[in-house]
């Protein structure tokens, strides 16, 4: 979990903030709701969010996937980018969380682009490829149970389409994937999946030092 890119001083991360992300006021409202939440380190760093925003805008995306959604600022950030006639489906077992990311989606309009399913992500994503949804996500976003990521990731792939890119956060666990503990099933499912990854030929795949490492792998 970061909400600034992992390695950067406070003041570094600032000029960074100011001088590359064009966080629009919906988001920065978003933003500093959350910040003073215990578990404000669970949304994504804006940083995260403009780099996110770029890849959806570049991939022409129309259809996108979100795996956690928290306050809603990762949700916002995709819908915006999303073409008037785009869908995000969000999935998230957390509806406290969701009603207040929803009020904010209200207020920034987006919020008919977003198809929100409650529940266990992996019965929800199931459940869309039962609904013959599979191949026909643009672009996934993944972010939630870290223990369950290597279920997301297989079941991503079958709901995106060929050429179709899915962004995994916090893959580098605040560095702790050099040397995962024992008792850490967290890091140690991401540590699997990183090294699963790598080996997939299934997908072209990179990793980003931003936040706390995101990784994306497209479909081939």
């Amino acid at each position: 979990m970061s909400n600034r890119s992992i390695g950067l001083s406070p003041e570094l991360h600032a000029y960074l903030v100011r001088h590359a992300v064009r966080e629009t006021p919906a988001l920065r409202r978003l933003r500093e709701e959350t910040a003073p939440m215990a578990e404000a380190d669970m949304q994504i760093a804006p940083e995260q969010g403009a780099f996110m925003a770029m890849i959806v805008r570049m991939t022409g995306a129309r259809r996108a996937l979100e795996i956690g959604v928290f306050t809603g600022y990762s949700s916002l950030v995709v819908a915006q980018a999303l073409p008037d006639d785009g869908l995000l489906t969000a999935c998230d077992a957390n509806e406290d969380y969701v009603r207040m990311a929803r009020r904010h989606w209200r207020e920034a309009g987006v919020e008919e682009k977003i198809e929100f399913r409650a529940g266990d992500a992996a019965d929800t994503l199931r459940a869309l490829l039962e609904e013959g949804r599979g191949e026909t996500y643009d672009f996934a976003f993944v972010d939630a149970d870290k223990t369950s990521y290597g279920v997301y990731y297989e079941q991503v792939l079958k709901l995106l389409r060929p050429g179709g890119v899915v962004a995994l956060d916090n893959m580098l666990r605040d560095g702790r994937v050099l040397k995962p503990a024992a008792d850490d099933a967290s890091t140690r499912a991401i540590a699997a999946l990183n090294a699963a990854i790598i080996r997939d030929e299934r997908v072209d795949c990179c990793m980003a030092p931003i936040a706390d490492g995101v990784t994306l792998a497209r479909k081939r």
